[in-house]
């Protein structure tokens, strides 16, 4: 399953074409983000475009308000879901985004050996209802960056994220689709 051509089949490619659908969408309320979502990047030219990918990101987890796993990655066997600790994760953001070559590699092997090094140890994020682009809608506030994940419904069973971080200008755009196919271990 391709999350993003399933989910968005005409996927718009710039940002502007992804504000435009973005704003075009429902709220969100909190409580339809409760579970497990399988994500994908949805390419706009944003610097941040491949990141994601290439680490080998999975997801996202909300099992209530207070308890939220930003980033899942798969187990080296695949049978289940990991929670990285975004803290390290985006510390070197700043020079990854300059490399473009990072953003071409299959990172996820280094992700997976560094994980006694990058797991979290507990939840990192929250979920509440904000206000964005005139919006009151479901968002994932991290608790040690400033970096908020806003949402707005696709579907029954899929969202489209912005990922507003402060000091970049426009946001980083991703897609979830509800997916309970793997647990958290």
């Amino acid at each position: 399953m391709s999350v993003l051509t399933d989910v968005l089949p005409t996927a718009p490619t710039t940002t502007a074409d992804a504000l435009a659908l973005f704003d075009s969408l429902p709220a969100v309320a909190t409580e339809f983000m409760l579970g497990t979502w399988h994500g994908a990047e949805l390419p706009t030219g944003h610097p941040l475009d491949g990141m994601l990918e290439a680490s080998g990101w999975w997801g996202k987890q909300y099992t209530d308000s207070e308890t939220v796993h930003p980033l899942l990655f798969p187990t080296r066997d695949g049978a289940g879901l990991w929670p990285l600790n975004p803290l390290p994760a985006f510390a070197g953001l700043g020079i990854a985004t300059k490399i473009p070559a990072l953003k071409h590699r299959d990172l996820s092997g280094v992700t997976t050996a560094l994980r006694p090094v990058l797991a979290a140890r507990g939840p990192k994020a929250r979920l509440r209802t904000t206000r964005y682009r005139g919006v009151d809608t479901a968002t994932m506030i991290y608790d040690q960056l400033p970096i908020n994940d806003v949402f707005r419904r696709l579907d029954d069973e899929s969202v489209l994220g912005a990922m507003d971080l402060r000091g970049i200008r426009a946001p980083y755009f991703f897609v979830l689709h509800r997916d309970s196919s793997l647990r958290l271990v």
